[in-house]
């Protein structure tokens, strides 16, 4: 088994129920297994696009799947929840986004699959959910979690609290 770690992100039609739709579709995939789930955090939105801020988590699988595959399961999980990736606006709003942030410790840099996620260091709204699971985690060739937060501004971001 292989620990992967997958970064969700949501805007639009009820990101919360976006984010857990996506973590029970991640925990029923074949040959893996749910072992950590972040808490949500409501971060700015990355780019030029006017839009809603996010709410961003991040989750850890242990997984046989190979990186490959696994990206193709986190792409029809996408698909799944409405996401077109051909039509929409780049760093535009989002149904759902699922990225493949680390698969283990190994460093891929393959046509439309790259991990560590070659912008993972410069994100707080990838880095804070990963601290929630493993401050100390490794990120190949950049440090751990905890040391890459202190290098980026998380400012405008926080822990999600549901209005009841």
């Amino acid at each position: 088994m292989i620990r992967a770690c997958v970064g969700l992100g949501a805007n639009r039609d009820d990101p919360p129920a976006q984010i857990d739709q996506a973590c029970a579709a991640l925990a029923a995939l074949s040959q893996t297994r749910l072992r950590a789930r972040s808490r949500l955090w409501r971060t700015p939105p990355w780019g030029p696009v006017p839009q809603a801020d996010y709410l961003n988590a991040a989750v850890a699988l242990d997984t046989m799947l190979a990186p490959r595959a696994l990206l193709d399961a986190l792409l029809a999980i996408e698909r799944g929840a409405g996401r077109d990736r051909a039509h929409e606006q780049r760093w535009g709003p989002r149904r759902l986004d699922l990225d493949l942030l680390l698969y283990g410790d190994r460093q891929l840099d393959e046509p439309g699959l790259c991990v560590p996620h070659p912008r993972l260091a410069e994100r707080a709204f990838v880095l804070l959910p990963l601290a929630d699971i493993d401050p100390a985690l490794a990120v190949p060739g950049a440090g751990t979690v905890a040391e890459l937060l202190t290098r980026v501004d998380c400012s405008g971001c926080t822990p999600w609290v549901a209005i009841a």
